[in-house]
């Protein structure tokens, strides 16, 4: 990923990339997105742009292996998110889900990755602490809750699975208040230029519907030449 390719996915949506990536492909039918709503600690920053370093969590019942293999769990987990080669998101996938209660993300959490220099963090499972999480890393969770629960660490770098979206360890994640999407591999150098043709499409219908006098004999001029410059 470029610098300038960086730079452009910050400034985009998470729904503006998932229509690139067809664009890109150059067929519809991409499915690699989360399903359902999230919720975003906050709507308003950059969207997260980053590789995935991936974990699973728990928080239902307490941890039924030994302490000390927890702990060490939990240290090992620090170390290889502390050691992610940037731009890098946190993905953990909850496997309480849908029945969610501890808030593995909060206060001290998000502060502790953000100070790793990580984008964000994408979870099936819970946040809080709303408010108080640290500016420049948002959060897209499944939902919102008050307690830790048990939380703990289960697995460190595996595949994951966040609102129906397959995550392995390295993929390029795209997230904000509309969900996530992972970039294939494959059209990542493509792809700056997939958003920047998709922006120059769309302006295609959206400036003659922002202009006065706009009607039907408008709309079927605008939208043709629409849909022959679109995927």
């Amino acid at each position: 990923m470029t610098p300038s390719l960086l730079t452009l996915l910050r400034k985009v949506d998470t729904p503006t990339v998932c229509n690139a990536i067809e664009v890109a492909q150059g067929k519809r039918g991409f499915s690699n997105f989360t399903r359902g709503t999230m919720l975003c600690s906050a709507p308003d920053e950059p969207a997260i742009v980053g590789y995935a370093r991936t974990a699973k969590i728990a928080a239902l019942q307490p941890p039924s292996e030994a302490p000390d293999v927890i702990k060490a769990r939990r240290m090992a987990y620090y170390k290889y998110m502390a050691e992610a080669p940037g731009p890098s998101v946190a993905v953990i996938e909850d496997v309480d889900y849908p029945d969610c209660i501890g808030a593995y993300w909060g206060e001290i959490n998000t502060t502790i990755h953000k100070g790793f220099g990580m984008a964000g963090a994408l979870t099936n499972g819970v946040m809080r602490d709303l408010g108080d999480m640290p500016e420049g890393f948002p959060v897209v969770a499944g939902s919102i809750g008050p307690s830790h629960g048990f939380v703990h660490v289960r697995e460190v770098d595996t595949p994951v699975e966040v609102f129906g979206m397959a995550v392995h360890p390295g993929d390029l994640i795209h997230a904000d208040r509309h969900g996530a999407v992972v970039v294939p591999a494959e059209v990542i150098d493509q792809l700056q230029a997939a958003i920047e043709k998709l922006l120059q499409t769309e302006r295609l219908v959206l400036d003659p519907a922002s202009q006065p006098g706009f009607d039907f004999a408008a709309f079927e001029a605008a939208w043709a030449a629409f849909e022959k410059a679109r995927t």
